[in-house]
């Protein structure tokens, strides 16, 4: 496992009189120098140790494959109920800048990884037979079953690690991502609605119910396996409800139901957080899902960012004491 990115910070050089040294002066500049140096070994300590543990720890894991997409612009439509004038419609589609890089498994967590956690007893065992095998899917897992395998991999790994939400998980999928907007007429009566939803995804290719070996269903643009096979994602979003004007955007404010959480996949569902198999009920909106899984995202909130931060709070204060 690397190092994790550092941001890059630039020290002054003679070369550069205009530099801090030219504000400073030879003397304070060469102190302040000195005392950054050794803030930057002293950071760079913390991360050789915080990389020493993760590795320690994360003896008994199989290597996470991390696939890491770069910022771009995408088109949303954002997860849950929206209504103009109490009909209800589809929701806006808007265009999202994202600025910074998505650190997401390449694949689902597997059955064997998502074991390892219910043999340390930080998980609750999942009864499904069908995944069971090295490189099958974990699946019938609910939302917090997901959440409590994250903690645990967090724990042992010492980096942060959380479901995606639903727009990180549509800007991942990419082309594998399908639009959930029905182009209907709005209407009070949502079973309107329902009724087309559940038709479209009737329509669909009916694929395989049973889960298949990871890799079954072949890569996206960005090399993520599986997405949108027979095996629906978890996301952190929680189901929301929201008005809007007649131009399409929010009036008013929005209400959410972190107990039903949007789930991805071969449509866009939202499923009652505590379910593990939605065929049996809980999913609240068109087809239930064939099999619920779950991959993660790495956040970077760890030991590198404390010492970038402990970096630059060390030259502020040094510029500031002279």
């Amino acid at each position: 496992m690397g190092l994790p990115r550092q941001k890059r910070i630039d020290l002054p050089t003679r070369d550069q009189p205009e530099s801090l040294g030219h504000f400073l002066g030879a003397s304070r500049y060469a102190h302040v120098k000195n005392n950054i140096m050794k803030t930057a070994v002293f950071a760079l300590s913390l991360v050789v140790a915080s990389t020493s543990m993760v590795v320690s720890s994360s003896v008994q894991l199989e290597s996470i494959e991390v696939v890491d997409i770069a910022p771009r612009a995408f088109a949303y439509r954002r997860a849950g109920d929206f209504s103009v004038a109490g009909q209800t419609t589809d929701a806006p589609l808007v265009t999202v800048a994202r600025t910074s890089v998505l650190h997401i498994m390449k694949r689902q967590v597997k059955a064997a990884e998502y074991d390892r956690c219910v043999a340390e007893d930080r998980c609750m065992s999942h009864s499904s037979s069908e995944s069971s095998g090295s490189n099958m899917p974990a699946v019938q897992v609910s939302w917090q079953d997901a959440t409590a395998y994250a903690t645990w991999l967090s724990t042992k790994t010492g980096e942060t690690w959380r479901l995606p939400t639903d727009e990180e998980w549509v800007f991942a999928a990419g082309s594998r991502f399908h639009d959930d907007a029905l182009s209907v007429t709005a209407s009070r009566d949502p079973s309107v609605r329902w009724l087309v939803r559940y038709e479209k995804e009737s329509e669909q290719v009916a694929l395989d119910q049973r889960p298949r070996p990871t890799g079954a269903f072949g890569a996206n643009e960005y090399g993520l396996l599986d997405l949108s096979g027979n095996v629906w994602e978890w996301t952190n979003t929680c189901f929301m409800r929201q008005s809007l004007d007649a131009e399409g955007k929010p009036a008013g404010a929005w209400t959410a139901n972190c107990g039903v959480r949007v789930v991805e996949g071969d449509h866009r569902t939202y499923v009652t957080d505590f379910v593990r198999d939605a065929r049996g009920g809980g999913c609240a909106v068109g087809k239930p899902p064939s099999n619920l899984g779950f991959r993660l995202v790495r956040v970077d909130d760890g030991i590198a960012s404390i010492a970038s931060t402990l970096i630059a709070s060390t030259l502020r204060r040094l510029v500031s004491n002279h």
